[in-house]
């Protein structure tokens, strides 16, 4: 199980991830696109962080509805449509939950990763999150039909995330600013996509903290 708390405590953890690792997002993006990946991410979850006092006691749904909205109203470019969208599609399949099965977990990164194609147009290969998501969604759901539980299937995910990662590398971006680099594009990391990893890592870092202090 993946409870209210934890989904709260992973959002606190995500921010200061993304702060702490705001420089190297926008370095990432600096090669590649508008080089301020970072800067508005920091920006948007900062305000999250500011509002997240107000909205600890509610439901799952309603939590991650209120990211979503946020996201959208205070992000730039093209990471707060899309993530905002991610946390959106998350809320509507949690509805009226204080804790999330298994199951429930793979039905949130399905909609995530089903929202981000739907907004951003994107595909596996094209360079993008969704490079990251895919493959991260493809592996919890072979844990889920293996029976293991949520700490295990989310290992499977942020290890098959990482790998994703790494692949984005040599890949010509299709997506984007970075697309009209061509061959340009070629070598560099793509920083949507790292962002995306830090997301599903800080969310394992929580569950898997959880289970060891019990």
């Amino acid at each position: 199980m993946v409870t209210q708390v934890q989904i709260v405590q992973w959002l606190y953890v995500f921010v200061s991830v993304i702060e702490k690792h705001k420089e190297e997002l926008t370095e990432l993006d600096a090669a590649i696109g508008d080089a301020d990946h970072g800067i508005n991410m920091d920006r948007g979850f900062k305000k999250i962080s500011s509002i997240l006092p107000s909205i600890e006691g509610k439901d799952i749904s309603s939590i991650l509805k209120t990211v979503s909205m946020t996201l959208i109203s205070s992000v730039g470019g093209a990471s707060g449509p899309l993530y905002g969208t991610w946390f959106l599609r998350a809320s509507a399949v949690t509805a009226g939950k204080q804790e999330l099965t298994v199951k429930d977990m793979l039905d949130v990164l399905q909609a995530g990763l089903a929202g981000v194609i739907e907004r951003g147009k994107a595909q596996l290969g094209d360079k993008t999150m969704v490079d990251v998501l895919s493959p991260a969604v493809i592996a919890f759901e072979q844990a889920v039909n293996e029976g293991k539980g949520s700490v295990e299937a989310l290992r499977m995910a942020v290890t098959a995330a990482e790998q994703g990662l790494k692949d984005t590398i040599p890949m010509l971006a299709k997506k984007g600013r970075a697309s009209y680099l061509g061959d340009r594009s070629i070598g560099h990391q793509d920083p949507g996509g790292t962002s995306a990893y830090w997301m599903l890592r800080s969310l394992l870092e929580v569950v898997e903290g959880s289970r060891a202090k019990k």
